[in-house]
C-alpha cells in the first residue's frame, strides 16, 4: 500500500510470479466520439490487454479528461467470481495517493499561519519522536512530507512481509510510528515511508483540535463533491459498488483481499475513492483551487527520489511526485497500492490532460510493473503520436 515501487509490489506478491488463469478480456472503451477523433483509444486498448492478458492481472481501467473530452477504458474483469467486467465507475481502496490529501490540509494549515514548514515535530508533539537515535527535535513538516525525514517505515518491520496475516486488526498510529522507531535508520537521504504521514496526521489534529480525516473531509472532499470518496475507519468492506482486489498467497494462488482494514495505512494509505474523483480531486488541487500559489509552489519543489521506492526518474515534492512523460514535459500527481490488491494512480500532465489508472491487482514482477507504467505514458501522451502521425 505505502509504496508504488517494484520492490514493494514484488513484496507483496510473495515473489510469487506464477497466477491463476484470469478469463480473457478484451478492452472495453466507452469514450465519446471526440476521444476517437484524438486518436487516443488503440494505444491504451493494447496498453490494458497487455496488462490482464500477457501479465495477468485481473483487471484494469483508465479514465482520461482533457481537450478531446473524457473517455474511459477497460480491460479484465473486476470480480473473477462473477465475471464483472472491470470498468472506471467502481470504487476502489486508492493507497498511498491518500497522502496528497493530506499534504494538501498540512498546506492549507500552512497558508493560514498555523502551521510552519520549518518547525520541528518537536515544537508540535513534544517526546512523539524520541527513541533509538530517532530525534523529533531535527525532523521539519517540511521533511514529513518529502520523505527525507530519515524515518524509516514500519511497513518495512518484519511482520509485514505477510500482510495477509494481518488484515482484520485495528492499527493505531502512535502504536505504528513506535514501532518504526524500532527499526534500523534508512541508508538513504530520500526514504519513502508512510511513518512520515501518520506524524504529520497527528500534527494535524494537534493544531486543529480535529482528527485528520475530519479536516480532510471539511477542506477538500465535501467542498469538491467527491461523492464517492471516504474514509473507511474500521470497516473492512468497501460501500457500494467496487471492483474486487487480489493478491498472491504464500502458496501461489491468487485470493481476493478486497475485505481489509486498512486503518494500518491511516492518513497515509486509507482512502477509498473512484478514478472520477481522483481526476476530480488532482486537476482541482494543480489549477490552484485548493492552495495558494506559494503553498502550491512549495508542494511543486521536488528532490530525486529512490527508484528502488518508486521507479527511474520520479521526483517527490510536497506529497506529490512528477514523473518524465515520452512525449515531453512530466506529469504530476501520486499513486497508491494497498496489499489487498488495489492499485490507483492519477496524473495531470502537459496540454491539460489528466488521467486516473486502477489496478484490481499489484504487478508482481518486472515486466508487468514496466507494463503499468507504460499504460500510464500512453495514456497521457496517445494523442500527441496521432497528431504527429496526422501532421
Amino acid at each position: 500500500m505505502a509504496t508504488t515501487q517494484v520492490k514493494s509490489a514484488l513484496a507483496l506478491s510473495v515473489g510469487a510470479l506464477v497466477l491463476a488463469s484470469a478469463p480473457a478480456a478484451t478492452a472495453r472503451p466507452s469514450p465519446p466520439a471526440a476521444a476517437e477523433h484524438c486518436g487516443a483509444q488503440a494505444d491504451v486498448r493494447r496498453a490494458l490487454t497487455r496488462l490482464t492478458v500477457d501479465d495477468r492481472i485481473a483487471g484494469a481501467s483508465v479514465l482520461a479528461d482533457g481537450p478531446c473530452g473524457r473517455w474511459a477504458a477497460a480491460s479484465g474483469s473486476a470480480d473473477l467470481r462473477t465475471g464483472r467486467p472491470m470498468n472506471t465507475t467502481d470504487r476502489l481502496r486508492v493507497g498511498s495517493v491518500t497522502k496528497t490529501f493530506t499534504a494538501t490540509v498540512v498546506l492549507q494549515l500552512v497558508a493560514e499561519h498555523r502551521i510552519s514548514l520549518d518547525a520541528s515535530v518537536d515544537h508540535y508533539l513534544p517526546g512523539l519522536i524520541d527513541a533509538h537515535g530517532y530525534d523529533g527535535r531535527r525532523i521539519t513538516v517540511r521533511q514529513l512530507l518529502r520523505h527525507t525525514s530519515g524515518l524509516p517505515d514500519y511497513l518495512d518491520a518484519p511482520e509485514w512481509e505477510h500482510p495477509e496475516r494481518l488484515r482484520h486488526r485495528h492499527f493505531a498510529s502512535r502504536e505504528l510510528i513506535a514501532r518504526a522507531l524500532e527499526l534500523p535508520r534508512p541508508r538513504r537521504s530520500w526514504h519513502y515511508a508512510t511513518t512520515n504521514y501518520l506524524v504529520l496526521g497527528l500534527v494535524v489534529q494537534q493544531v486543529t483540535g480535529h482528527r485528520p480525516e475530519e479536516e480532510t473531509s471539511r477542506r477538500i472532499i465535501a467542498p469538491l463533491g467527491l461523492r464517492d470518496t471516504y474514509w473507511p475507519g474500521d470497516e473492512t468492506r468497501i460501500r457500494g459498488r467496487h471492483s474486487h482486489s487480489y493478491f498472491t498467497a504464500e502458496d501461489g494462488r491468487r485470493v481476493d483481499g478486497t475485505d481489509w482494514n486498512t486503518s494500518f495505512g491511516g492518513v497515509g494509505g486509507a482512502l477509498v475513492s473512484t478514478q472520477a474523483d481522483l481526476i476530480r480531486f488532482a486537476t482541482a488541487l494543480l489549477g490552484g483551487r485548493l492552495l495558494p500559489a506559494p503553498q502550491l509552489a512549495e508542494m511543486r519543489r521536488t528532490v530525486a527520489a529512490d527508484p528502488d521506492r518508486l521507479w527511474p526518474g520520479a521526483r517527490y515534492g510536497l506529497g506529490l511526485i512528477s514523473s518524465p512523460l515520452s512525449c515531453g514535459g512530466v506529469w504530476w500527481g501520486h499513486a497508491g497500492t494497498v496489499p489487498g490488491g488495489h492499485r490507483a494512480l492519477v496524473a495531470v500532465g502537459p496540454r491539460g490532460r489528466s488521467v486516473a489508472v486502477a489496478l484490481d491487482q499489484v504487478p508482481d514482477s518486472l515486466r508487468a510493473e514496466q507494463d503499468f507504467q507504460h499504460l500510464v505514458d500512453t495514456s497521457l501522451c496517445a494523442h500527441d503520436a496521432s497528431e504527429r502521425t496526422a501532421a
